[in-house]
């Protein structure tokens, strides 16, 4: 979900995931199927507060990076359902966020990262936390943290 320009969705393809990537930006699906030609990976335009059907319930696994934080608060606890929702029975969710710290203000304008309370809050219905690590961000240690959370659906 929040395919950008296809770099997850292409290193999950090379590990021998059937993958589907989508984004609501079709300029974005048009540049990642330009970047990787030949590729394996289905690219979509696909609205997370408007799922079609058929991704609905079955995803084996959904990679969740940088997307919900890009939304609004008024916005976050139906695409947090939604994140949820792509998951199939036995699913599991990686999801990474940057840090907000508890309290501190949530900023005018994307991305809005999100504390502890709305990372924990990808849990819900039948979805379970599994674990949830605070880590430096990869690529720059000296920037904002990451959590890195895993759930799962049950089976």
């Amino acid at each position: 979900m929040g395919a950008g320009l296809g770099a997850d969705a292409e290193l999950l393809a090379s590990r021998g995931w059937r993958t589907t990537a989508f984004d609501v930006s079709a300029s974005a699906v048009d540049l990642a199927r330009d970047r990787h030609p030949g590729t394996a990976v289905d690219y979509r335009v696909a609205d997370l507060l408007a799922l079609p059907d058929d991704l609905v319930g079955a995803a084996d696994l959904v990679v969740e990076v940088f997307t919900v934080q890009a939304l609004p608060q008024s916005l976050r606890a139906e695409a947090v359902r939604a994140v949820r929702s792509l998951l199939a029975p036995g699913g599991t969710l990686l999801a990474v966020q940057f840090v907000r710290e508890r309290g501190a203000p949530v900023g005018d304008s994307p991305p809005w990262l999100l504390d502890e309370d709305e990372i924990r809050s990808l849990a819900g219905d039948d979805v379970e936390l599994g674990t949830l690590d605070r880590r430096p961000h990869p690529l720059n240690p000296a920037g904002p943290d990451v959590w890195v959370a895993t759930l799962r659906r049950d089976a």
